[in-house]
């Protein structure tokens, strides 16, 4: 399964949730690869901001050598699930769909629920990094039924 995890900027959320599906899905034997993309560009090819680091590395997950990018078209040739961190997001990435099954593959993180973004609030990092792992353990699930233990 390839996945691909999408927030507006590609510093703090997408690459939170990159790297903790990635932790998971190694640490669990799925052979799963995950990345992370923004909707906008203004980032790309930096490293995600140094607050989402210092919180996934306090959970054990490095995500320091990720490299922010733009999400593309091509993105949903690439991937076959494509999460989004909140109905804006979902909006820009739905806009570029060529097609139906191109829509079937993009859907939010948390359900109908929405991924806050912390960018301006250093005190949401936390927050935000357990509702980005509570949605990664819930993608497992559904898509392998290992229900993964805290």
């Amino acid at each position: 399964m390839k996945i691909l995890m999408v927030c507006l900027g590609n510093i703090c959320r997408s690459p939170l949730a990159e790297g903790v599906m990635q932790h998971l899905a190694d640490k669990n034997g799925l052979n799963w690869t995950v990345d992370s993309a923004g909707t906008g560009n203004w980032h790309v090819g930096e490293a995600p901001d140094h607050r989402s680091i210092r919180t996934a590395l306090n959970r054990g997950v490095d995500i320091s050598k990720q490299v922010c990018k733009q999400f593309t078209v091509n993105d949903f040739d690439e991937f076959d699930l494509i999460m989004v961190m909140d109905k804006f997001n979902l909006r820009d990435v739905l806009a570029k769909a060529r097609n139906q099954a191109d829509r079937d593959k993009v859907r939010l993180l948390l359900g109908n629920a929405e991924v806050p973004d912390p960018y301006y609030d250093d005190s949401k990092f936390e927050t935000v990094y357990d509702m980005v792992e509570q949605g990664c353990r819930d993608i497992i699930k559904e898509f392998t039924g290992i229900e993964l233990k805290k």
